[in-house]
């Protein structure tokens, strides 16, 4: 039985190697001392040479360039950097986007049911030339639709029992012929990640978004919730925290749909076909999507914290999933839902400015609160079967020259619905080139300066299962070793680039997108970075970089092409998220994609193949500065934070210091990097002490803002400076623990975090120091 090992900062990177028994001495004696004398005196005469130029002065001879002890293969037999860029913006092809996308949507694939598209994924990236590729699997909980029902019941004024069916949901998206997805007779059926399971009939109450504002606007008017069932629009927030809040005060399920009214101006009330005829949303496309409270913890809910391998410990999950039934439905089967309200209960319109608005009222919808008479009622019938099976990532390495600096780049492989060709398969397709790009590199001799590794996660749909299981396998290596995580998930879905990243990554991002051609050329030759704003979102949650930042203090990038106001509406997580939609509307030309994994390619090699990584701890440290001016101005003018006056000025004095600490360390980073590129651009691999001091410095930079201990109630998030908004799980709130007590008025835990935050500061003066 093989030894097990458990993991270490090196773990991924070593492999057993088979060898053979030792050969037998040699057994001619004589001739074996005749070569022995040989070779001694050959190597006499080496030495004498190799000495030479420095007793003497003299210049070393081209057969001795010497080589830092971790350099690689030279560049003279391989690429320069210059060549490497050339051949990563070249190596991307329309035809080849096109094959990947058209297999990854071909069939389902939920997690835990994809398998065959993981060995797919692992032979196509050993085909193009990274040969150290392999599955990893991982044991988590999972729920798969058994059964479902939603009626809405009404029976006469008076009566106690008698309900008879008003009208029943269809809870199923339109067969059309022209997308060749949606009839597939294996097609996946609408549900919620991690729902509960249950019957319940109850009246109902329109709840807006469902955010915990609408909660408390609703308590504040006398809405009566308790014992009700919600009726939420999808938007604004994570939609598990809507079903959490639900659950909190007192409502017994929710039914969640996508209102048109935030499709802007590309609806059919405009005057637009809806698809498949037009770029309007298609009327019975459903969300599907995870339920899981997303902000609390990500990952297995069974196993926080730790990976969820065979024989792990198991944990009751409810802390991180509902314990209400919820639905997702479309805005058809909405409607009588919607319509039945009408006149019952406040208008939505009445209650505050972002209660107005919605786009059915050309439908006969008023948007009234409820609750429901006695006389209507909902039933919501929810059955999933709950199960602990394997998931199974896809994890490709190639091997660089310093094994302590590793890049990594990912994207999710799995989808609620047959298709799912923006999200993910854009970005599936687009790492695949990537893959295939540097596999063109590493054949024509090249090897980074750090390790690069590629990930294919399984299981990102239902809570960045597989992600996050990698990550809190493996937090002893990457914590020594991990330089920066790159993620893409829906690379494609317009054409509008858009990035949210840790701000050490901000003069990267716009270096690249300098580099690559936009394929919108309205003015001869503009670049990406022409085209787009130059906005850089705050990092929060929803996909698979959030254990790396949030947990693991990896500066993290996720990146990708969005819609516009104008532009055809995207079906989320729907069945007609397809191929057909993404070839007709999405990207015709698939030209987007392929600059997506440009810009991915090319981003990854700015981070692998420089001596010098490509931060800015300026960036960083000015952006600190300027979230607690942010966070400042929730106490001003309220003499109840009088008393934090001197500990926000200590605080900022901290701040002051890092940046100081921070603008010399880029000095000298730009230094050293002069120093390491030659004339011509050839870098070679050499990187000298100094470059590595400035590079350690880099590297562990993030990791100071790790607080152990973790944020107020949900300790898995360990980043002080950025996790995502408790109560809005995709969009990010920076200083968190800060800015959480301040809404909360907790003077004692402002304090607390004032404190916190400036050792973790300090920690970080330190180290550059």
């Amino acid at each position: 039985m093989a030894q097990k090992h458990t993991a270490s900062e090196r773990t991924p990177l070593l492999h057993l190697v088979a060898v053979t028994r030792p050969r037998p001495r040699y057994p001619h004696t004589m001739l074996r001392r005749a070569c022995t004398l040989f070779l001694s005196c050959n190597l006499i005469v080496v030495v004498i040479l190799f000495l030479l130029p420095d007793v003497f002065g003299l210049p070393d001879a081209p057969w001795l360039k010497r080589r830092h002890p971790e350099d690689g293969a030279p560049h003279g037999d391989g690429l320069n950097y210059e060549q490497l860029q050339t051949l990563l913006s070249s190596t991307p092809v329309e035809a080849k986007i096109e094959e990947w996308n058209r297999y990854y949507t071909s069939g389902p694939h939920l997690a835990g049911k994809n398998l065959s598209q993981a060995e797919w994924t692992r032979d196509r990236w050993q085909e193009f030339g990274v040969a150290d590729s392999n599955v990893v699997s991982y044991d988590v909980y999972l729920n798969y639709p058994a059964a479902h029902r939603l009626a809405l019941l009404e029976r006469a004024s008076g009566a106690e029992s008698a309900w008879s069916v008003k009208y029943e949901a269809r809870l199923e998206e339109d067969v059309l012929a022209e997308d060749s997805t949606s009839g597939l007779p294996d097609r996946v059926p609408t549900f919620h990640g991690y729902s509960a399971n249950g019957n319940v009939t109850a009246p109902y109450v329109f709840v807006n978004y469902g955010t915990f504002q609408d909660f408390e606007d609703l308590q504040k008017a006398n809405v009566s919730l308790e014992g009700k069932i919600a009726l939420a629009k999808y938007g604004k927030i994570f939609r598990g925290l809507k079903v959490k809040r639900a659950q909190e005060v007192g409502m017994v399920g929710a039914i969640l749909y996508t209102d048109p009214g935030d499709d802007g101006n590309v609806t059919v009330a405009n005057g637009f076909k809806p698809y498949p005829e037009g770029p309007a949303r298609q009327p019975s496309s459903v969300q599907r999507g995870s339920t899981q409270f997303l902000s609390i913890a990500p990952g297995d809910p069974t196993t926080p914290g730790y990976p969820s391998k065979p024989g792990a410990p198991r944990q009751d999950p409810h802390d991180f999933i509902p314990s209400i039934p919820s639905l997702p439905l479309s805005y058809e089967d909405a409607l009588p839902l919607l319509t039945a309200l009408n006149g019952i209960g406040p208008k939505a319109s009445s209650i505050n400015k972002y209660w107005e608005g919605g786009g059915l009222g050309y439908r006969g919808v008023e948007y009234n609160i409820g609750p429901s008479p006695d006389t209507l009622a909902v039933n919501i019938y929810n059955q999933q079967d709950y199960v602990t099976t394997p998931i199974w990532d896809v994890i490709g390495i190639i091997n660089g020259t310093l094994p302590d600096e590793v890049v990594i780049l990912g994207n999710h492989r799995d989808a609620w619905i047959a298709g799912g060709s923006a999200d993910p398969h854009s970005g599936s397709a687009a790492l695949n080139e990537v893959v295939r790009s540097f596999g063109e590199a590493l054949k024509q001799g090249w090897k980074p300066l750090r390790t690069i590794v590629f990930c294919s996660w399984d299981g990102e749909e239902y809570g960045l299962l597989g992600s996050t299981e990698w990550v809190e396998e493996y937090l002893p290596w990457l914590s020594k070793s991990a330089v920066a995580y790159l993620n893409v998930d829906i690379g494609t879905v317009g054409p509008n680039f858009g990035a949210a990243a840790s701000p050490l990554l901000n003069s990267v991002l716009y270096e690249v997108t300098s580099l690559v051609r936009s394929p919108n050329q309205t003015v001869e030759g503009q670049t990406v970075r022409d085209t787009w704003s130059g906005e850089i979102g705050t990092i929060g949650s929803g996909s698979d970089f959030t254990a790396f930042q949030d947990f693991a203090g990896i500066p993290c990038a996720d990146m990708g092409f969005g819609p516009g106001p104008t532009d055809p509406i995207y079906h989320y997580h729907s069945n007609y998220d397809s191929f057909d939609w993404m070839r007709k509307f999405g990207d015709p030309g698939w030209h987007y994609h392929v600059t997506m994994a440009k810009i991915f390619a090319l981003t990854a090699a700015r981070l692998a193949a420089k001596p010098v990584i490509g931060f800015n701890a300026t960036d960083y440290a000015t952006a600190l500065k300027g979230y607690l001016a942010s966070a400042e101005k929730g106490t001003s003018n309220d003499t109840l934070f009088a008393g934090q006056s001197a500990s926000f000025s200590a605080l900022e004095s901290s701040l002051d210091r890092l940046l100081q600490a921070a603008i010399k360390l880029d000095a000298d980073a730009s230094r050293v990097a002069e120093q390491q590129s030659p004339a011509g651009g050839t870098y070679g691999q050499q990187v000298s002490d100094e470059a590595r001091t400035v590079n350690d410095k880099y590297k562990y930079l993030e990791r100071q803002f790790l607080y152990s201990t973790g944020l107020d109630g949900r300790p898995w998030f360990k980043h002080v400076v950025f996790a995502p908004g408790i109560w809005t799980g995709y969009s990010g709130v920076t200083f968190p623990g800060l800015v959480e007590n301040i809404g909360k008025k907790d003077v004692e835990s402002v304090q607390r975090w004032i404190d916190i935050i400036k050792g973790r500061v300090d920690a970080a003066v330190d180290l550059l120091d």
